[in-house]
């Protein structure tokens, strides 16, 4: 990983190397599956080298406190973009910048996890116009976690 200080780190785009050591691994835990910074929506840029024909997981905020082992069933190998339907503005830039995803980077896949809340499909219908409005199709598939962390529904929408 690049270590370049100054500025804030939540503006300033990081691509980790999967082959890096995370250091000492305490028993029962596992090493991050991240594979960039930032991950917000609002911060993330299509143009990032590691969106590039990727599969990209856009999570609801809460999936992956929910999920216990979000990294290693879902993340592992893949971009992520993380947001919420309910608490973040601007969600026609979403829209936006999803729409860029497919486009410009061109992605493979965008998986869209969400939780079992009503207000949590929001971003399963921002992901769905994107990919509606996008001159190029991309598989969507969306899964759907339970307050518990279980898988609910896993299916391409």
């Amino acid at each position: 990983m690049a270590n370049i200080f100054g500025g804030c780190p939540g503006s300033r785009m990081q691509q980790f190397d999967q082959e890096e050591e995370c250091g000492a691994v305490e028993a029962g835990s596992r090493p991050s599956q991240l594979r960039q910074w930032p991950v917000q929506l609002h911060l993330v840029s299509p143009m990032a080298p590691y969106f590039q024909g990727a599969d990209v997981v856009l999570a609801a905020d809460c999936t992956a406190f929910a999920a216990g082992d979000f990294h290693k069933d879902f993340l592992k190998g893949k971009s992520l973009a993380i947001a919420c339907p309910k608490l973040d503005d601007g969600q026609d830039v979403y829209v936006e910048k999803i729409k860029s995803l497919i486009e410009d980077a061109k992605i493979n896949t965008l998986t869209v996890m969400i939780m079992e809340v009503p207000c949590c499909r929001g971003l399963l219908g921002i992901a769905q116009r994107a990919a509606a409005s996008a001159s190029k199709k991309v598989p969507v598939k969306c899964i759907t976690i339970s307050l518990h962390g279980e898988v609910i529904s896993d299916e391409w929408v």
